[in-house]
């Protein structure tokens, strides 16, 4: 039996001719990431080991974007924990404030994530990266710790599901449909430490920055990646980023899969999931009557150009209802510039909207757009359990940008054919 894509890479990393699910594997990484909640710990316990070096200065990456701009000592301290520690280790890639961005989109931006690749990051977004053909993984900081001493980690290989996704996609309906309408339907636990394979015709139709959103929600379906092979699509991306050479993957025509699974994405609308799991995902036309105090259009999730194109589109020539702010956060400063070069920002400020730098901020409830108690946001990030961002008793609804920019303007969850 042949292998498929996941299992391929960790063959390839692990230096064995085949590998086969529940199989620990010791492999080599590509990448290491961490950013200002993660990295200090790991740093701390990198010292502990009494290693004076990392590896590779060059396949370290530091990232702070959670609490960023700093927003009281304690944050301060703990990106000055990654600022120094960068400077010791002659680490080259530190995104300071200004040159950085939400890391799960700046790293694909910089060409950092390719193909055939392993890369971990203490954050469990990191499987983002799958929509480039990596096998992308998050790990807790002790592992991280270890990793940037060795290079390398232990791996159990997972089984892998297959989605095969076919038709025609609908009005308003992007890759962030896809993934709510599949979380729903499998649910939250329903890919534990498995791995997702996203094809089918539709997939290979799907914008980088759709596929980005797919493989960043594997985790909300418990995966431990979220993979989709690489294709012209893919390598038009890369062309004048990728940082290193790269070698795509491919699962055989015979690979064993736990389960193949596919949808006909005619059937599928733009989704909205409601409190407090990603899994509790319906279509728009079952929503109901939802008001809102906050629509938050950004993250790692859904703070690509694409996003913002979309939403801008929507929102040009309105304004945002009395009832509700609306806070945009671009993923990257090149995105955030590419955006005001295009008028988008401009679009947002005079619909009533605020436009902040790159940050994570409120999809954690850690700043610039925490919630209090009993207040209720739509917003286009990944996560929607209790207290998520901010008050325990406060209500966070996913959705993809046009239905939170269409949102904006009415005041309630709604139809982006509402406005548009």
């Amino acid at each position: 039996m042949g292998m498929t894509v996941v299992e391929k890479i960790l063959a390839n990393h692990g230096e064995k001719e085949t590998v086969e699910p529940g199989e620990l594997v010791k492999a080599r990484v590509d990448l290491i990431l961490g950013n200002d909640i993660t990295a200090p710990v790991a740093i701390r316990e990198f010292k502990k080991i009494g290693i004076k070096k990392v590896f590779d200065p060059e396949r370290v990456v530091l990232v702070p974007d959670h609490f960023t701009p700093n927003k009281d000592i304690a944050s301060a301290e703990q990106a000055k924990i990654m600022k120094e520690f960068a400077r010791e280790q002659e680490i080259t890639n530190y995104f300071e404030v200004g040159r950085m961005g939400i890391e799960h989109a700046l790293l694909p931006e910089r060409g950092l994530t390719l193909p055939g690749e392993i890369i971990i990051g203490a954050d469990s977004h990191t499987c983002t990266y799958g929509a480039l053909g990596a096998l992308a993984t998050g790990i807790g900081s002790t592992d991280m710790a270890a990793a940037m001493a060795l290079g390398e980690t232990w791996f159990k290989v997972p089984s892998t599901i297959k989605f095969v996704y076919r038709g025609e996609l609908n009005q308003w309906v992007s890759g962030k449909d896809l993934i709510l309408f599949t979380i729903g339907e499998i649910g939250v636990d329903g890919a534990l430490y498995q791995a997702m394979e996203f094809t089918g015709p539709v997939i290979r139709k799907l914008s980088m920055d759709s596929r980005l959103t797919m493989s960043n929600m594997a985790i909300e379906a418990g995966a431990k990646a979220g993979i989709i092979e690489p294709d012209e699509i893919t390598y038009a991306y890369l062309e004048g980023r990728a940082q290193r050479n790269y070698r795509g993957m491919f699962s055989d025509g015979d690979a064993g899969y736990s389960q193949i699974i596919e949808y006909d994405v005619g059937e599928i609308e733009p989704q909205v999931a409601f409190p407090h799991l990603p899994e509790n995902s319906r279509g728009i036309k079952d929503v109901g009557e939802v008001p809102l105090d906050q629509v938050v259009i950004g993250s790692c999730t859904n703070g690509r150009l694409e996003d913002l194109r979309i939403a801008a589109r929507i929102l040009e020539g309105k304004k945002v209802h009395p009832r509700v702010r609306l806070i945009v956060i671009p993923g990257t400063q090149k995105i955030y510039q590419q955006a005001l070069k295009e008028g988008l920002i401009d679009i947002f400020i005079e619909a009533e909207g605020a436009v902040s730098t790159p940050t994570c901020g409120p999809c954690l409830g850690g700043h610039m757009g925490v919630l209090a108690k009993g207040e209720r946001s739509l917003a286009t990030t990944n996560r929607n359990f209790v207290g998520r961002m901010g008050h325990p008793e406060s209500e966070v609804y996913l959705c993809n940008p046009a239905v939170a920019a269409a949102s904006a303007v009415t005041g309630q969850i709604s139809s982006p054919e509402e406005v548009s």
